[in-house]
């Protein structure tokens, strides 16, 4: 669908609205990719196996791929509206199931208090990010009754929606997923530090929604409480590499090439994300990010493919659920990722144009267009053999 989107820009197909499959890409990556691949994670992580095979999983699971399914083919055809709306509520409701459902069985399996009791508190928080992240979309009905579609209210609203979603209940949930790895292979770690590094950044996501608002031009107080946000994001970062690179070795001699290749590369990834999101702090480049669609473009795919995704196929790939071990697998994670880095390269470059006057790139959408063709190339080849060992991440 990201690739259609960019043939929109080549040559616009004729009878497809833009907006409405821009509409569709987005659900489906949230919620038909990182929803999923998280709620797996999860599952397969903290829950013992007789808690895995409760049925009640396969019903959330399959009902929120037909809530994903049901987005798929009713946005492209009319956006917001009944069918689209109807789908979508369905997959927030669903999503509360889940989460009511695995924090009453983590709690009966006593998760709290065994070997992963730190590294579920950031799942915790994740959850608890998650049902928060879903007043943005049960506040759009009012404010659009209230004849404020297309206000200040109503981009915020959706704003709140998507940081605390992919700074919220994805990221936290990247961040319970690696100190389970730390907790599960019994690398040792400062468990004070640890504890510092969790609540820098739970009170900075909290805050720095406020960084998604500066567009609007508030108070100057508003301005020095998302700085104060910034800095602590970057403080949580700072303390968090320190202690990773403590156990370096040991962390890095769980993953094989590819799998140690991705987990650097989520790291980066979360490094220039945490950087950029605190230079938004300034009113300078606020306004630039904001301006400038290149910018946001660029930086959602940074965090929801370069850090989130990467991690999560580092993930995988250590917990023998994916495998890069074949010829194809290889080359289709070398395609995936030559098209992430070229595209991102294309996307900033194109904003740094615009940002000094310049115009566009020559042939610029022939070549977003071009690079774009190598991720469902590079997903293609990666998924060909794919068959996880029985009992893997067991």
């Amino acid at each position: 669908m990201g690739l259609f989107l960019r043939w929109f820009l080549v040559l616009p197909p004729a009878g497809f609205n833009y907006k409405y499959w821009l509409h569709a890409h987005s659900h489906v990556a949230l919620l038909g990719w990182l929803y999923t691949a998280v709620f797996i994670a999860l599952w397969q992580a903290y829950l013992p196996s007789a808690y895995r095979q409760k049925k009640v999983y396969s019903w959330q699971f399959w009902s929120a791929q037909l809530a994903v399914a049901g987005m798929l083919f009713s946005f492209p055809v009319q956006g917001y509206a009944l069918f689209s709306i109807t789908f979508s509520t369905l997959h927030i409701l669903i999503s509360y199931w889940f989460v009511y459902q695995f924090l009453k069985d983590a709690r009966s399996a006593g998760i709290s208090r065994g070997v992963h009791q730190f590294s579920f508190t950031f799942i915790k928080a994740a959850l608890f990010f998650l049902v928060l992240s879903t007043l943005g979309p049960w506040s759009l009905g009012p404010i659009m009754a209230t004849g404020h579609s297309g206000s200040h209210l109503y981009f915020n609203a959706i704003y709140f929606y998507l940081h605390f979603q992919y700074n919220g209940w994805l990221s936290f949930a990247v961040f319970g997923l690696l100190f389970w790895l730390l907790e599960h292979y019994e690398l040792p770690f400062d468990l004070i530090q640890a504890k510092r590094i969790f609540r820098l950044f739970f009170w900075s996501c909290l805050i720095s929604y406020l960084l998604s608002v500066l567009w609007i031009k508030p108070a100057l107080p508003v301005y020095f409480l998302a700085g104060g946000a910034a800095l602590l994001q970057v403080a949580g970062l700072f303390l968090l590499l320190r202690l990773l690179c403590q156990q370096r070795i040991a962390l890095l001699s769980l993953f094989n090439f590819w799998g140690r290749f991705l987990f650097l590369l989520s790291l980066t990834a979360l490094t220039l994300k945490i950087m950029m999101q605190a230079a938004t702090a300034l009113p300078y480049m606020a306004d630039l990010a904001y301006n400038i669609r290149n910018f946001i473009i660029g930086y959602l795919h940074l965090v929801l493919i370069g850090f989130i995704t990467f991690f999560l196929f580092a993930f995988f790939i250590q917990q023998e659920q994916l495998q890069a071990q074949t010829r194809s697998s290889r080359w289709g994670l070398g395609v995936f990722l030559a098209g992430f880095v070229f595209s991102e390269a294309l996307l900033f470059l194109q904003g740094v144009f615009f940002w000094m006057g310049w115009g566009m790139l020559p042939a610029y959408f022939e070549l977003l267009f071009g690079v774009g063709v190598l991720f469902p190339v590079g997903l293609i080849l990666f998924q060909i053999r794919q068959k996880p060992r029985e009992g893997a991440g067991s």
